[in-house]
């Protein structure tokens, strides 16, 4: 509830600090914020347009949610299945897909076992009653976690000892996997990007259930009459360009790339 708060004051304060400039505000996920892609390719954005760009860094759920209140213009997030349910209740205009990574499961460096299932792997930590962080606050990386046990025909595991849901983003989570020795599932940019992990190692990777997509969103006006959708749909044409896909494929961290451009 207080994290709740904190977002809708955040929000009230962005649009009384930019109620006499030309700007937008989106509601992105914590990957593209603790990565530091979002900055980067917004900078390069206000630059060229001279609009302001704001960024709430919320989890996917959330940030669904704050979209759905008519708050922000414009959505990037990643769980294609609640963006569809957005489009569909016509809480947005127009989605396309601009990029992807994938989701890597985290476990203790003890674990060396070859993964060649993430089924096989969950059923496992299940039988084993091997400690799992859950990041438990509906973002994409949760909604993920909660696909991958119903895939492996478990039931999730919410009461159980070796279940600590922590309601936290990605980073705190992986934190506390990394205290803990603990398995938890992870987008790869924000495993690349994170520093303390001297515990921790991915121990499932490369495996099609882990494909992870990201989609951009236009929200409807109708939600709101405030909405600058003019300069949000500027935003949205620029960011499926091909200057930003340079832009995104050429981003790294620690060397390496973190995003893949894919709209077409």
């Amino acid at each position: 509830m207080i994290r709740v708060l904190l977002i809708f004051i955040l929000i009230f304060l962005i649009k009384n600090a930019l109620a006499n400039d030309k700007h937008i505000t989106i509601a992105s996920t914590t990957s593209t914020h603790d990565t530091g892609l979002l900055e980067y390719i917004n900078k390069e954005f206000e630059k060229n347009y001279k609009i302001k760009v704001r960024a709430l860094s919320l989890g996917t759920g959330q940030a669904i949610k704050v979209a759905m209140d008519g708050n922000v213009e414009i959505l990037l997030v990643h769980h294609k299945k609640s963006e569809l349910e957005f489009m569909n209740k016509g809480y947005g205009t127009l989605r396309y897909d601009l990029m992807y990574n994938d989701f890597v499961l985290i476990g203790p460096k003890k674990d060396n076992k070859t993964c060649s299932s993430i089924e096989n792997k969950m059923i496992e930590i299940k039988k084993s009653k091997l400690l799992f962080v859950s990041r438990g606050d509906e973002s994409g990386t949760h909604k993920k976690e909660k696909e991958l046990w119903e895939l492996s025909n478990i039931n999730i595991p919410f009461k159980e000892n070796w279940y600590l849901s922590v309601g936290q983003g990605m980073g705190s989570t992986l934190l506390i996997a990394n205290q803990k020795n603990a398995y938890t599932l992870s987008d790869r940019s924000t495993w690349i990007a994170f520093n303390k992990k001297e515990n921790l190692q991915i121990v499932c990777e490369n495996l099609p259930p882990l494909f992870n997509q990201y989609g951009i969103i236009l929200v409807n006006k109708k939600l709101n009459d405030n909405l600058n959708i003019k300069e949000a749909k500027k935003y949205i044409d620029w960011i499926t360009s091909e200057e930003a896909k340079k832009l995104i494929n050429n981003y790294r961290v620690n060397g390496k790339q973190l995003f893949f451009f894919n709209h077409n």
